[in-house]
């Protein structure tokens, strides 16, 4: 039987403006709602891509979770193993879509979430990760709070004990990490993502998520001019790499925002056995970025780019190294064009890209 790869993590309510509007022009008035998370995207896409898909989390027992949990279950994730409280609440984010030379902006709303308030202790893991074949984790779980930490230090741990291998996005956020006032939040953030990295078999980030959380930093690249060395990477992975041995690949995202609206996009993946960097989109043998002009929305990107990775590396025929990057590239450049958290697309079609088949003709 095919196993589950298994997310854990937060999923809260997204509320965005519609279009490109500011919250100040809709409001008092309608708000878009959703449903976001980096591990619940990541079980979401890969679904929908084709795989087994599980997602555990816990929630409070009420009509909205339900929903998102119904939500989730269409797309052929399985739900079952969801804890339900009657402790903590469904946290909120609030999206404001950029456009040109300004940002987009998040604001969060997610203190007393059902999953920053439970310990570990009060999870059935070992039935979580049932038919499990791999744990997906981020770095934005334990920003939450100390218990949530703990429950994705204990989880990662169970997983190791039980050969189920293990990835883990880095994803630091700036706005989060500050359930221990006395320390800073990088020092928080690397505290604890050491301890969680050492069981990890993949880990996964983005251009600035190693020098954000372990100071390592790729030479020559500047990512708020969106200037990048892109073979520095490879460096960055190596010394990632030795930091934590039991690591089988390191995957970064290559983002270069010219603006809100366009984006350069592409990958690596590094090998720590060969120490080999994969990069991609390669054309004519030579790293070429996906050069995305008219962004729809760029929420969920990395989420997709590491579902579409661990999709590949699954899937015997995508599994190589220099498929496998290329095709959680071209998954994720398709995601910059769907709204919401979720990468809708199908395997047909990130296939497709792949191919150079990017003019947006009607498929008739």
């Amino acid at each position: 039987m095919e196993k589950y790869i298994v997310g854990f993590g937060e999923v809260m309510l997204r509320l965005c403006p519609a279009g490109k509007k500011r919250f100040a022009q809709v409001l008092p008035g309608t708000l878009e709602a959703t449903f976001g998370g980096g591990e619940a995207n990541v079980c979401a896409s890969i679904a929908m891509l084709g795989g087994k898909s599980r997602y555990i989390s816990a929630l409070p027992y009420n009509p909205v979770a339900k929903a998102f949990a119904q939500e989730l279950a269409g797309m052929g994730c399985d739900v079952s193993r969801i804890l339900y409280s009657e402790t903590g609440r469904l946290g909120v984010y609030y999206a404001e879509h950029g456009s040109n030379m300004r940002g987009s902006n998040v604001i969060y709303d997610r203190s007393g979430s059902t999953i920053s308030m439970l310990e570990p202790e009060e999870y059935d893991f070992e039935a979580m990760l049932d038919q499990a074949g791999h744990l997906h984790l981020s770095g934005i779980t334990p920003a939450l709070s100390e218990n949530a930490f703990r429950s994705t230090l204990a989880i990662a741990s169970l997983a190791s004990t039980k050969s189920i291998r293990v990835s883990v996005d880095l994803n630091f956020r700036k706005k989060l990490w500050n359930w221990e006032p006395r320390t800073s939040r990088t020092a928080l953030a690397n505290r604890c993502m050491s301890q969680i990295l050492q069981y990890a078999d993949i880990i996964i980030g983005n251009e600035e998520d190693a020098a954000d959380v372990f100071n390592i930093h790729a030479p020559d690249s500047s990512v708020e001019s969106g200037q990048l060395n892109i073979n520095g990477y490879s460096q960055v992975a190596a010394a990632l790499a030795e930091k934590f041995p039991k690591a089988a690949f390191i995957a970064t995202t290559l983002r270069e925002s010219i603006s809100a609206d366009h984006n350069n996009w592409g990958g690596m993946l590094y090998d720590c056995k060969t120490r080999q960097s994969f990069f991609a989109p390669v054309y004519n043998g030579q790293y070429k970025a996906y050069q995305i002009c008219n962004i729809v929305d760029r929420f969920g990107g990395g989420d997709s780019f590491c579902a579409g990775l661990l999709y590949a590396l699954y899937t015997p025929e995508l599994s190589l190294p220099e498929t496998a990057i290329s095709f959680a590239v071209a998954a994720s450049a398709m995601k910059h064009t769907i709204p919401g958290d979720y990468n809708h697309s199908s395997r047909a079609e990130v296939e497709n890209l792949m191919k150079g088949h990017a003019s947006g003709r009607v498929q008739r």
